[in-house]
């Protein structure tokens, strides 16, 4: 006979299940509870590998960049040929000195750059090149990335160094400088140019994606022209080239203007170069002036211009000071700072008049002097005990005075309406400077009251931000000759970051252009910014 089965047996089954499947999902969560935070534990204890270190290191986005194979004689070749020299001249330095004796007879694959203040401010060229000679295994940190190809490059960069060029024949021969006859900067020049323009990059370009680095400035006898209103600007179909007419209705210019500082570096081949990226570090001396309709006020005068923030970049000076670290920073007992030459041309006379408002002013110190040995001390202490650093306007609207003032975390005080600064869009200048128009600081004593009127945390928010972006403005990156890996925050990467801006704009002309019908006569075009 069969068992019967009963109701108490049929009611305690699925309770025991439930009870069990409770039991068992339970446990299974404490296990996997567990397991979670024992496997976390063991990740975060485990060193971290050198190759995650050179993941978080590596740029996400990169520039291509194809450097032309120049002659050495173009570049290292003429620190050579500098180092050889007895001495300079001008400016030199302790430091040249005795790099000159150390290098008598020898000859390095990567000569040092010269210390002359003079020369160094303008040594962004020495120190991009020596990022793009780095061992690739090195060059983790930078946002370029050299190509052997040049079909693969974004751009084309002309490993020229315009600058000691130009100041070798400076310092030999300034009086030939405008000359071509007995200049030896300007063969090199035309040896530069008629190596790039015979190659196949060039001709597919016109030149429009290559980079020269123009950063030596200079106070050069030459003569401006006037020029009227009738300018007529548009973004054409290429780059540098510009249209006007002059004053006087003709293809000739009818007066001549005074002289004014120039950009020294490939002067004889600016026009040639004009579609090309520029790395300048201002558009002072680019451009030329209408004083005629301008009732003498420089605010009014007409700029025409072969530079555009189009297609170029504002790089920055070398600064000439050492930094100075927030937490070094002390009691500053001065209110206003500034050393230089007080006599300026042209943009730079409004310094001259600030000279003679402020000199007297209390809290307030004008000393006048040059970047040697001795006025480097004197920079670095009135710097670093002044609360703002003045920078008016020179011979051209900049200098490295602003950038020796940020690594001094002395606050700038701006005065220069046609300023133009490095890195603008990634840097917001008003969070640590003070901008002041030209019209308001001649107002006597008014600047001296704005600058008063700053309180104490205001001053010292304006030094934090300093002190933020005081390495976007390094270019030394620790490494002999450069060749090493840069800083990911440093000068460099931030130059070939905003080269990397421009790339939609200069691929934009270069399609343009490629379109034009053979034969076809297209205006000639400018932007005026």
């Amino acid at each position: 006979m069969a068992l019967k089965t009963t109701g108490f047996t049929s009611t305690l089954h699925p309770s025991l299940c439930s009870l069990s499947s409770l039991f068992l999902f339970t446990l299974i969560s404490i296990l996997s509870i567990s397991l979670f935070f024992l496997f976390s534990a063991t990740y975060q204890s485990k060193p971290v590998s050198s190759q995650s270190l050179l993941s978080q290191t590596t740029p996400q986005a990169s520039i291509k960049v194809y450097v032309v194979d120049l002659p050495r004689s173009l570049n290292y070749g003429l620190l050579d040929a500098y180092w050889s020299l007895q001495s300079d001249s001008r400016l030199g330095s302790e430091e040249d000195r005795e790099i000159r004796r150390a290098q008598m007879g020898k000859t390095l694959k990567f000569p040092p750059y010269p210390e002359s203040p003079l020369i160094k401010q303008y040594s962004a060229e020495y120190w991009i090149m020596g990022d793009l000679m780095t061992p690739e295994k090195l060059r983790y940190g930078s946002f370029a990335k050299r190509v052997s190809d040049v079909n693969e490059a974004d751009v084309v960069f002309v490993p020229f160094f315009a600058t000691i060029s130009a100041e070798m024949q400076l310092g030999v021969g300034k009086g030939v400088f405008r000359k071509k006859e007995g200049n030896e900067d300007y063969e090199r020049q035309r040896q530069v140019m008629e190596f790039v323009r015979g190659t196949e990059a060039w001709k597919r370009s016109g030149g429009r994606d290559h980079v020269f680095v123009l950063t030596d400035m200079q106070k050069i006898q030459r003569k401006f022209w006037v020029i009227s209103k009738e300018i007529y600007c548009s973004l054409g179909t290429s780059f540098g080239a510009y249209c006007f007419l002059c004053s006087n209705g003709s293809s000739q210019p009818d007066s001549p203007m005074h002289s004014l500082a120039d950009p020294v570096a490939m002067w004889h081949v600016k026009a040639e170069i004009a579609p090309a990226i520029l790395l300048v570090v201002d558009f002072g001396g680019w451009y030329k002036l209408d004083s005629r309709t301008s009732n003498g006020s420089l605010s009014e005068m007409i700029q025409h211009t072969q530079v555009s923030l189009l297609k170029d970049v504002i790089v920055p000076y070398t600064h000439l000071l050492p930094r100075l670290h927030l937490s070094e920073n002390r009691n500053r007992q001065t209110l206003l700072y500034f050393k230089g030459a007080k006599h300026r041309h042209r943009g730079g006379l409004v310094r001259e008049k600030l000279w003679d408002l402020l000199v007297n002013e209390e809290g307030v110190i004008m000393e006048e002097g040059f970047p040697n040995a001795t006025g480097r001390e004197q920079s670095i202490k009135g710097m670093r005990t002044s609360e703002f650093c003045l920078h008016p306007a020179g011979d051209t609207p900049t200098s490295c005075r602003l950038f020796d003032a940020i690594q001094s975390l002395c606050i700038p005080v701006i005065i220069s309406d046609n300023i133009e600064l490095p890195f603008e869009g990634m840097v917001d200048y008003s969070e640590f400077s003070v901008f002041v128009a030209v019209s308001d600081a001649l107002q006597p004593q008014w600047l001296v009251k704005h600058l008063r009127s700053f309180d104490k945390g205001k001053k010292h928010r304006f030094r934090q931000k300093m002190a933020e972006v005081q390495p976007i403005f390094e270019y030394d990156n620790g490494y002999p000759a450069g060749i090493g890996p840069v800083p990911p925050d440093g000068a460099v990467n931030h130059i070939w970051k905003k080269v990397h801006q421009k790339l939609p704009m200069i691929k934009e002309a270069i399609i343009r252009e490629k379109r034009k019908p053979p034969g076809a006569f297209v205006p000639l075009r400018c932007h005026c910014s």
